[in-house]
């Protein structure tokens, strides 16, 4: 029965994530970021002044998490967030200096991370997991909490619409 479990995508899934997680906290801990952090402080500088609902979009967050990491950052001077001059009820992320000089020190120990997590896998079988992972995600994004809308198609797309809450099993 708990040979059942742990052989579950779910699980394995959950344990690599925080594999995963630690991986990466581990590797940045000298920046003092995590994985969430570090993805928004990516996004905000190839999209300075990009609003919190496109920001929340580009990495499949929820209002929630993204208003939780921006906060930690905000607070560490790393980004500020000011009112959209298109919308009084938005409001625009950018990266301050100090946020650019943290990205530009965590993307060597983040490469690091990057390699160790997948350090056990050999070239072919990396492909193999980057590619089934795609796959699986593209082929749900529908059963997804958080909408994801990669920046570079958005341009071309019309904006997405938010993804309906889920029914009750």
């Amino acid at each position: 029965m708990l040979s059942d479990l742990y052989q579950r995508p779910g699980f394995l899934l959950r344990r690599t994530h925080q594999i995963s997680a630690a991986v990466f906290e581990t590797a940045c801990a000298e920046v003092g970021l995590t994985p969430a952090q570090y993805g928004v402080l990516t996004v905000l500088a190839a999209e300075p002044g990009l609003d919190q609902t496109r920001l929340a979009r580009a990495l499949a967050f929820d209002k929630v998490t993204v208003m939780r990491v921006l906060k930690g950052l905000e607070e560490r001077q790393l980004v500020a967030r000011e009112r959209s001059a298109v919308s009084r009820r938005q409001m625009t992320v950018r990266l301050t200096p100090q946020g650019l000089e943290v990205l530009e020190a965590a993307r060597e120990p983040a490469e690091r991370a990057y390699q160790r997590l997948l350090s056990p896998l050999s070239p072919t079988q990396r492909r193999q997991l980057i590619e089934l992972l795609q796959t699986l995600t593209e082929g749900l994004a529908d059963e997804a909490r958080a909408p994801f809308v990669p920046l570079k198609k958005e341009a071309a797309e019309p904006p997405a619409r938010p993804t309906p809450p889920r029914r009750p099993a």
